[in-house]
């Protein structure tokens, strides 16, 4: 039976060359590993490269249409909600096993979150959405063929070997909890909803 899959990795922004950093809009461009094939993931299962290859082609059609949208934290559903998107794919190619891509951080509500936490440094992780079924294959679920790719989030936790992405380039595995690295965004997140000089009641 098919399920919503998802899987995170960490995202590191870095900064590419100055004058990529940004695109024509002005608005601030990542790059890193989206994904990575032929490898048990931090959610012990599998995805072959067959399968990755097949639905990146197919996801493709977002990309080179201008709407590979995302949004900012996972929600439980198959649709991406307008008003929690975040930033848009726009280009995605393969350096061996790692499926890479460079997003734009769009000047929404959550995209500026997004952009104030690249700005401090926060650690993200960028996660795949997608529907499928899986099987017991040994130690791993194996990602069947059903599977379906939906769309890439930026979320808090990562959870799939070699990533947080860098404001273009590296990659960093990294599964543990730093509490003020959360302290410094709970900061960010409150300065920005406060900006307009009232706060709103947690």
């Amino acid at each position: 039976m098919k399920q919503i899959l998802i899987e995170t990795q960490t995202f590191t922004a870095k900064p590419v060359k100055l004058i990529e950093a940004k695109n024509r809009n002005g608005n601030m461009l990542v790059q890193g590993v989206l994904a990575t094939a032929e490898v048990k993931n931090g959610n012990g299962r599998y995805y072959s490269k067959e399968l990755w290859e097949r639905e990146i082609e197919k996801y493709m059609e977002n990309v080179n249409a201008n709407r590979a949208l995302g949004e900012l934290d996972h929600p439980d559903s198959s649709i991406i909600n307008l008003k929690n998107v975040s930033h848009n794919i726009k280009k995605i190619w393969w350096d061996k096993d790692y499926v890479m891509g460079a997003i734009e951080i769009l000047p929404t509500p959550s995209g500026n979150i997004l952009k104030s936490l690249f700005e401090n440094a926060i650690p993200v992780g960028v996660s795949s959405r997608g529907m499928g079924s899986l099987k017991q294959m040994g130690e791993v679920m194996e990602v069947q063929d059903d599977f379906e790719l939906l769309c890439w989030d930026f979320v808090s936790t990562p959870s799939n070997p070699g990533s947080y992405m860098k404001e273009a380039g590296a990659l960093n595995e990294n599964k543990t909890y730093n509490s003020n690295q959360y302290s410094k965004v709970n900061s960010i997140i409150t300065d920005i909803l406060c900006a307009n000089g009232t706060c709103p009641i947690f």
